[in-house]
């Protein structure tokens, strides 16, 4: 569970890093990812989601 905890607070602070950085460029991005078919946005998602597991999975093996 406390893994659990770290990856959340890891997410949230990289994504508040990016809203408070750059909050002109987080809307760029979401015009730009509106131009993107649904059917590409989705399986950019599951490539993401894919690729997140992997990480876990290799962190976990390292001992984390």
């Amino acid at each position: 569970m406390a893994t659990f905890f770290l990856a959340l607070g890891l997410v949230l602070v990289v994504e508040g890093l990016v809203y408070a950085l750059a909050p002109s460029l987080v809307e760029q991005l979401l015009a730009a990812l509106r131009a993107i078919p649904e059917d590409s946005r989705r399986l950019i998602g599951l490539a993401s989601i894919a690729f997140g597991l992997l990480l876990v999975w290799c962190a976990k093996m390292l001992g984390a």
